[in-house]
């Protein structure tokens, strides 16, 4: 199998599901082009069914396999920041523990940074299922060339964060994750852009996203609110956005986080896609 010069980027916590994760993993070692390694953050302690599944990738994959513990969870956007100084690779690829990529992703994004050496980041669409990906209930669907993600990323992720293949320099200057919960992901972008690097999306279907209703049940309340607007506060800090820009998302964002888990469901398939 081929073995490509990039780093896989991720990070798991106790929460996640063992047996999707295992999935995961199986979708990257079934891909096209292989990782040069797989960086994993254990963000704080994990259960045992979880450690079962890395031990077994550990032992199967030795040389390829890289584990950055973290004494205490520390969430997602410091996790991240972490295992990024401990990826090899100019190149990074970003997964999430629960979903899975298409055997060809890595194969068509590292192709993307050899026909454009001047390209920092690259991500695709994605198509959302919750227990079988061969039953799709939605599609998300984002801008493709530099200009539409600068103008969308004012409203809304113009990625899809377990998509996005990118460079180490390209993050480390815009500053790398930072702790902003909901938004580690959005603001990177913004940063990103901010600094100068070029962006696309490949008008493609490249990563299978797990959902359902307990990620519906996360993505409303008032915490998740609070989140969100703390979140949007360090983004219009920035100047990327102005006050306008913030209180259109906001105002949405809390027509969607206070309706019931149902309509949110309508509205997150139907309308935010």
């Amino acid at each position: 199998m081929k073995k490509g010069k990039f780093s896989v980027l991720m990070s798991i916590y106790i929460k996640e599901n063992a047996e999707y994760f295992d999935q995961c993993m199986k979708s990257i070692f079934t891909q096209t082009v292989l990782p040069g390694e797989i960086v994993i953050v254990k963000d704080g302690a994990i259960t045992q069914e979880l450690e079962v599944v890395v031990e077994k990738y550990q032992n199967r994959y030795r040389d390829l396999i890289k584990i950055v513990p973290l004494p205490k969870n520390r969430g997602l956007g410091p996790a991240l920041a972490e295992g990024i100084l401990h990826c090899t690779y100019e190149l990074i690829a970003r997964m999430d523990t629960d979903d899975i990529s298409r055997k060809d992703r890595f194969e068509k994004q590292l192709s993307e940074f050899k026909k454009d050496a001047g390209l920092d980041i690259c991500g695709s669409h994605i198509k959302e299922f919750t227990k079988n990906p061969k039953n799709i209930l939605a599609k998300r669907k984002v801008p493709l060339n530099h200009g539409e993600i600068i103008k969308y990323q004012k409203q809304r992720s113009a990625f899809n964060h377990m998509t996005v293949m990118y460079k180490k320099s390209a993050v480390l200057r815009a500053g790398n994750y930072q702790d902003a919960p909901l938004m580690e992901d959005d603001l990177l972008w913004v940063c990103m852009i901010q600094t100068g690097a070029k962006c696309k999306n490949i008008n493609d279907y490249l990563v299978y996203v797990r959902t359902g209703d307990a990620m519906l049940r996360r993505r409303g309340g008032y915490e998740y609110l609070k989140k969100y607007i703390k979140g949007r506060k360090r983004i219009l800090e920035t100047g990327y956005i102005n006050d306008w820009d913030f209180w259109k998302t906001v105002f949405v964002q809390v027509l969607v986080a206070l309706v019931p888990v149902q309509v949110r469901k309508f509205v997150f398939i139907k309308l935010l896609r």
